[in-house]
């Protein structure tokens, strides 16, 4: 995640491993252009480099091939895999028809939070000593703390039986590692939150600090922790203090729904009122092949993932599409409940009647319906003009929890009942025009998927709510299995790791 107006090409964990396969004959030679462990942290703006290396794993939402948003996509009821053809990408096509395994889980959702956890682990171990200002100090401690819990949610989430490593390992160390019940986990993350949020600050300058955490994103993610606890009414009490009054819009943070549902997915509206939390992408990393997926490239890779294969407009009244590569085709069951809803056009590109309409092309492929996901298609206009591969360094940010997602989220942890559940409901279905309807956990369940569609949210709601193996039963879904993820084929060998219920 890159903030604001900060270069994010130091790699802090490239200078930690540097010396991983050294031979004696080279261990008396000093080192260049790296920071060792051992010589790095020793001032405030070395600290600052290795917080922003720690905020960097938020890029795992929407960057390189392996993104948490395209898999998760795929997953759920809405959209289908997708892509090139049925052997493109052996993760996301496994997990989409639930044949997916731990030879073909890809490995950097589990390793990716961990090399965060890693960041964040040996930063907190180091943040004491570092001669810097102690109110600085503080906040750092607590965006650290704060950071960590997120990644930890990720893959409890994901994979339920974890490794709880609070402290940094030695490297004789890690092949001793267990799981741990995913109890003491979540306590973990609790702790973790609860401590940070206080030391987080109130508000952020958005022209020098887009992108950091302050203390009404901390409490979201409490929030949804919370909820995915089923601790309902500590979620529902979170997220009021996040979401203020529904009804006027007020609340402590200055958080506001937008007015128009379609300007959120303007690529340039980065870092405005409804958003919470928001990983940062750009298009000036000069990603290449060479580093694609690697953590130093920083552009959106969702969108060139959702874009279709082979388009071509044929008049200018056309959209300006850029071709892309046919991931996460929408499913017509998704076409069907949108149809009517004002957020149709923003959320699903028809490009079925742009090709009726004689104003576009397009190569179909694997699974194609004619419909694709517009909130993240590539256009023309945000082409990078850097140097790199012009597909790899698209710019458009990824929300990662915004204000429409929080009222939801409290409305379902009250149970979906009651006037202030409503005054959520009602204020999500105002914004784009609709009128009230009865709350109830159905409606609001039901406004989470027209509202979030292809934001990565449906099938942890489905998982959430218990409803998945009815749902996804036709894919392939089996209960006591499919709620979580096999851990990784490579994790598990020469490890004292054990493998998740019914996986091979």
């Amino acid at each position: 995640m890159k903030l604001k107006a900060i270069k994010y090409s130091f790699l802090l964990s490239a200078g930690l491993l540097a010396f991983s396969s050294c031979s004696e004959d080279y261990l008396e030679v000093k080192p260049t252009g790296t920071n060792l462990e051992s010589n790095y942290y020793q001032n405030q703006d070395q600290a600052y480099s290795a917080l922003i290396a720690v905020y960097d794993l938020m890029r795992k939402h929407a960057g390189g091939f392996e993104n948490l948003t395209a898999m998760l996509n795929a997953g759920s009821d809405d959209f289908h895999a997708g892509g090139g053809s049925a052997a493109d990408g052996a993760g996301i096509q496994s997990f989409s028809t639930y044949t997916i395994n731990s030879a073909t889980i890809p490995m950097s959702f589990w390793s990716d939070y961990y090399q965060g956890i890693f960041r964040a682990n040996t930063l907190l171990v180091k943040l004491p000593d570092i001669p810097m200002d102690e109110a600085v100090k503080t906040r750092f401690t607590a965006e650290t703390k704060a950071l960590r819990a997120y990644y930890y949610f990720q893959l409890v989430t994901m994979f339920r039986n974890i490794p709880l490593i609070t402290t940094p390992l030695a490297t004789s160390e890690f092949y001793n590692v267990t799981q741990a019940n995913p109890a003491d986990v979540y306590a973990q993350i609790e702790q973790d939150l609860l401590e940070a949020i206080p030391n987080l600050p109130t508000n952020l300058n958005i022209a020098t600090e887009a992108g950091r955490l302050n203390r009404g994103a901390g409490q979201a993610i409490l929030g949804k922790v919370y909820l995915f606890e089923h601790k309902n009414a500590e979620a529902a009490a979170m997220f009021a203090e996040v979401n203020g009054d529904p009804t006027s819009g007020s609340n402590q943070y200055g958080y506001q729904l937008l007015d128009n549902y379609a300007d959120l997915w303007i690529v340039d509206n980065k870092f405005n009122s409804e958003s919470i939390l928001e990983a940062s992408h750009t298009k000036l990393s000069n990603a290449g092949w060479g580093n694609w997926g690697s953590g130093s490239d920083e552009g959106n890779s969702l969108n060139v993932m959702v874009g279709p294969r082979g388009y071509s407009a044929s008049s200018p009244s056309a959209p300006q599409y850029e071709t892309g590569w046919s991931f996460n085709t929408v499913t017509l069951d998704y076409v069907d409940f949108m149809e009517g809803d004002p957020r149709f056009d923003a959320t699903i590109a028809d490009l079925n009647a742009l090709v009726t309409q004689g104003l576009a092309i397009y190569s179909p492929a694997n699974q194609d319906t004619g419909y694709f996901l517009k909130k993240f298609m590539p256009t023309h206009d945000d082409i990078t003009d850097g140097g790199g591969d012009v597909v790899l360094n698209y710019r458009q940010n990824f929300y990662v929890i915004r204000l429409a997602d929080t009222y939801l989220m409290e409305a379902e942890a009250l149970g979906g009942t009651g006037a202030r559940a409503q005054a959520l409901l009602t204020a999500v279905r105002a914004r784009v025009g609709l009128s009230p309807v009865n709350v109830t956990p159905q409606a609001v369940a039901d406004e989470r998927r027209r509202e979030l569609g292809g934001e990565g949210h449906r099938w942890l709601d489905l998982v959430r709510r218990g409803e998945a193996a009815t749902v996804l039963g036709p894919r392939g879904f089996t209960a006591g299995k499919n709620e979580i993820w096999p851990i990784p084929l490579r994790e598990l060998e020469n490890t004292q790791l054990v493998q998740n219920p019914n996986y091979n």
